[in-house]
């Protein structure tokens, strides 16, 4: 799915991908993806990598600041606003009580948050336009890299066991007949929450 998923970034404005694909990246961590992302963006030359703040595979949240470690760059991230100019990015933080505004020269790494923009669709003639552009495929050779670098004989993390998640259990009903808010404080506090 991956080449979908390039085609359809060509198709909402991108001008050129990079598809990294070889058999012994399966099983890879974040620390191995970190690199392999660092040995293509490295290839291929840039001014400002922009990714996503988590991916949903993982959830961790930490290759932007793995990449730009990697890559000895400036990071900034969790934005929920950016902008480029004269060699600098900037971008909006929002917190829990406060936005702060943060920036970084260029070259630089930026992560952003689902609240960063609108959501851009492909038209029909970016559709078709994709179909011109340029889709490059590396391999692990290509990068530089050997096989035990990457994968699961290279991963810093091991999943040792997985579990189902147990069944919602129904929860407890007060009826509030003028004891309601002791009832409710004596059960937070006999879970520990207060």
């Amino acid at each position: 799915d991956a080449k979908d998923a390039l085609r359809k970034a060509l198709s909402m404005g991108a001008d050129k991908a990079v598809h990294v694909e070889d058999d012994d990246l399966h099983g890879t961590d974040a620390m191995g993806t970190s690199l392999v992302l660092a040995r293509a963006v490295e290839k291929t030359g840039y001014d400002l990598v922009i990714s996503g703040m988590a991916s949903t595979d993982g959830a961790m949240g930490v290759i932007p600041a793995l990449l730009a470690e990697r890559l000895g760059v400036a990071q900034v991230t969790l934005l929920s606003e950016v902008a480029v100019e004269g060699g600098v990015v900037t971008g909006r933080r929002d917190g829990d009580t406060a936005s702060e505004r943060v920036e970084a020269s260029l070259p630089a790494v930026v992560s952003v948050t689902d609240q960063s923009g609108e959501a851009r669709y492909p038209s029909f003639k970016g559709i078709m336009a994709a179909k011109k552009k340029p889709v490059v495929s590396l391999d692990l050779g290509d990068l530089g890299l050997d096989a035990g670098e990457v994968g699961l004989g290279g991963a810093w993390t091991v999943v040792d066991s997985a579990v189902q998640r147990p069944a919602r259990t129904a929860g407890t009903i007060v009826k509030d007949e003028g004891e309601g808010g002791k009832r409710l404080a004596e059960f937070l506090a006999g879970q520990k929450f207060i």
